[in-house]
């Protein structure tokens, strides 16, 4: 028992500097060396390989390829059509660009063989049947597999609420700024020299693509896809459509402005009318009961009073 606490509180604790290692040091040490490879381009030409081994940081030449290493061996264990859908839900949540796949994963089956031992830990510590230990060991492994995913959704799910919020106040902006006399493109960039938000970071990738050459009606709907928000849909396809047809763009912008305005206050009317409905659960649960003790025990205790004298 002692040795499988202290393989697991030494796997948690690998866990954790795995996670850090991840969010906070490689990225942005893999940023500063490609700056310094950048800036020294020309020059490495003629280095040799001892020397670009010496000027390379200890956690690239070291921890990085062991990273490397652990995730593919770690991905072999996963299943084979788990790397799309984690792919999908990581530039949904905004974490492309901090967390890979394979990271991803390998995190998923660490919290699984984590709550495997766990399970393992419980069911040691006492004797029970087969059927009850089998299903103990599922329950913590189904645990394990749908806490990250679910962490996951919880992040997609309230960065659209804020690209939701962000997209009416980023419309005004644009139209105004059309409307003043700059181009659509220029009024963009204005907005996202001054603003921040997901929905910025959005577009600021959206600007380096068409900067990199793709089309600016692929980049946009490539936005759309990265967000999969309706009604940030619905304004790709208007921007689309008014440079399509040459309409007005200062006027399709108020419009659409308008329309998001409209749209949020129907969704805060659906959210008012589902209130009551969601309130069954804790008056049944919290409320009923107290109500009940509050009028019906005193009653209760003067029959079962008079019940007792006779």
């Amino acid at each position: 028992m002692v040795l499988l606490l202290s393989l697991l509180l030494a796997f948690l604790v690998f866990s954790v500097l795995y996670y850090i290692i991840k969010t906070r040091v490689l990225p942005g040490n893999q940023v500063h060396q490609r700056l310094k490879d950048l800036q020294g381009a020309g020059d490495r030409v003629t280095r040799t390989h001892a020397e670009e081994l010496a000027k390379t940081p200890f956690l690239d030449r070291t921890v990085v390829p062991m990273l490397r290493n652990f995730e593919r061996f770690m991905v072999r264990f996963a299943p084979s059509g788990i790397h799309n859908t984690v792919e999908t839900k990581l530039q949904l949540a905004g974490l492309s660009d901090k967390w890979s796949p394979n990271g991803f994963i390998t995190i998923w089956l660490i919290c699984m063989f984590l709550f495997f031992m766990i399970g393992y830990i419980l069911i040691s510590k006492r004797s029970m049947p087969y059927f009850e230990s089998l299903l103990i060991y599922w329950l913590c492994m189904i645990i394990g597999a749908l806490l990250p995913f679910s962490m996951l959704n919880t992040k997609i799910r309230k960065r659209q609420k804020k690209i939701e919020k962000q997209l009416p106040e980023v419309l005004d902006l644009l139209s105004v700024s059309v409307q003043a006399g700059l181009s659509f493109d220029g009024a963009l960039r204005k907005i996202t020299d001054r603003t921040v938000g997901p929905l910025i970071d959005e577009f600021k990738r959206m600007q380096q693509d068409v900067r990199m050459g793709a089309p600016k009606v692929r980049a946009m709907q490539a936005m759309g896809k990265r967000c999969d928000v309706d009604d940030l849909y619905l304004f790709i396809t208007a921007v689309n459509q008014a440079e399509r047809l040459g309409t007005s763009m200062g006027k399709t912008l108020l419009n659409q402005a308008d329309n998001m305005r409209e749209r949020r206050r129907q969704k805060a009317k659906a959210e008012a009318l589902k209130a009551p409905i969601k309130m069954i659960f804790p008056l049944v649960v919290f409320i009923f009961p107290a109500i009940f003790v509050v009028t019906l025990l005193p009653s209760i205790l003067s029959i079962m009073k008079n019940f007792t004298s006779f």
